[in-house]
């Protein structure tokens, strides 16, 4: 239980269940729901049965509207580009077969990961203890950070963002979970481009312009180390005051056995994206050995991020098609592209900013420059802001200072780490 004293206080904590039943539940409700509507309701008079039928299609468009608003946005803007070049077979050279599956592999390996509850066990085992509250802060704002470059950054913020807000409020530290979720972000979405697996753009960009690895690690550790250290220094502004944590039972790594065989997929995903291992094959292996091993990780691959990436390479590869477009887009990018990509993150998002910038330069280093620094700035600027706003927002209250304080914290921070890595990397040129 918790209780707490003058200078100290200490914690029990259950750890929330990731073993993705809930998502699996839900999916056999909605099989359930389809069923009884469209078969088991046979004494509803046959026009009522159609009301209730397109009803219930027309809430479940709604719902996936407004949980997929990116991929919802791609698909309009695919549909509207192909009014100016017509479908056609040269669609088909559009898309890049490759970058899905690699990151395809990779959602599902480190989903097994998760299934084996590693980061929760490797979280608990750092800050159970007597600690301060900066110093708990430092260790869940680094968490993201570099685990970030190995299971992206989305996934490090829906790891690690409940787990904060769970261990603050056992603590008493409610106050100071704004300000900690903010810096998770920013640390997750920056330390997600220390590797080419770390985030979608990273690994559409290494793929598409051929990179090696000393062009890529050339252009993203600089900023990488900086942004680490400026982090760290933010820190400083967490309160320092002692506290002990505990934890009631001990969050263990589960299915070892299956743990080991996610390792040896892991690393061969990693071969398959350093070009060292062919792609298709590394595929085919992680699709048997999770249908063989646990099929039910199938359905958390994000799918919708797959379709999003289709989505924007049909717009992309349209709008080189067009010439008007293709000059103004190949003009500025030659001017600026470094500033270019960033400012159009801002608007679009990074990732489908490289995926539509990548048709018009040939600087691809700043382009990865560019699309990794403009992750800060906007929430839209990276979808992953927008899964910690969200998952923040579900647990904020007037204790945490609610999600008004969580923007104006995040506007500062975003803005400014913005405007310092931009004015650092043109400096470094």
């Amino acid at each position: 239980m918790f209780c707490s004293s003058a200078s100290k206080s200490s914690m029990n904590i259950v750890l929330p269940d990731r073993n993705g039943n809930a998502i699996i539940n839900a999916v056999q409700m909605w099989r359930a729901q389809l069923y009884c509507i469209f078969y088991c309701e046979r004494s509803v008079p046959p026009g009522r049965k159609r009301l209730i039928q397109m009803s219930y299609i027309k809430n479940k468009l709604q719902e996936i509207i407004k949980k997929e608003k990116v991929l919802v946005i791609a698909a309009i803007a695919a549909v509207v580009s192909m009014f100016f070049v017509p479908p056609s077979m040269a669609y088909m050279e559009y898309i890049d077969v490759r970058v899905l599956c690699l990151l395809f592999s990779l959602m599902a390996v480190v989903a097994g990961f998760q299934s084996c509850r590693v980061f929760e066990a490797m979280a608990q085992k750092m800050l159970t203890g007597e600690k301060k509250l900066r110093t708990i802060g430092w260790v869940l704002v680094a968490l993201p950070f570099f685990t970030s470059m190995l299971i992206t950054n989305d996934v490090a913020l829906i790891t690690f963002v409940p787990f904060t807000m769970l261990v603050l409020k056992m603590v008493g530290g409610e106050k100071e979970a704004a300000l900690i979720v903010v810096l998770q972000t920013v640390a997750a979405n920056l330390g997600s481009m220390a590797t080419p697996f770390g985030n979608p753009q990273n690994l559409f960009l290494y793929a598409n312009y051929n990179m090696t690895g000393s062009e890529f690690f050339g252009t993203v550790l600089p900023l990488a180390i900086v942004s680490f250290i400026a982090i760290w220094l933010c820190g400083f502004m967490v309160t320092s005051r002692e506290i002990r944590v505990s934890f009631n039972g001990k969050a263990c790594i589960q299915n070892k056995g299956r743990l080991g065989v996610y390792a040896i997929l892991f690393v061969l995903c990693l071969l398959a994206v350093l070009r060292i291992a062919p792609y298709w094959m590394v595929t085919a292996m992680v699709a048997i050995a999770l249908l063989i091993l646990d099929r039910k990780l199938l359905l958390k691959v994000d799918y919708a991020l797959l379709l999003t990436f289709i989505c924007f390479f049909i717009f992309a590869g349209n709008m080189g098609e067009i010439s008007a477009v293709k000059s103004f887009l190949a003009g500025i990018m030659e001017q600026n592209a470094l500033l270019t990509s960033a400012l159009a993150s801002q608007v679009i998002s990074n990732v489908p900013a490289a995926v539509l910038l990548s048709e018009f330069t040939e600087n691809g280093r700043d382009l990865l420059a560019g699309v990794n620094i403009g992750g800060l700035g906007t929430p839209i600027a990276s979808l992953a802001s927008l899964i910690s706003l969200k998952l923040y927002s579900a647990d904020a209250n007037a204790a945490t200072g609610g999600t008004g304080r969580y923007m104006k914290l995040f506007i500062i921070f975003n803005v400014v780490g913005l405007g310092l890595l931009l004015g650092f990397q043109m400096l470094i040129g």
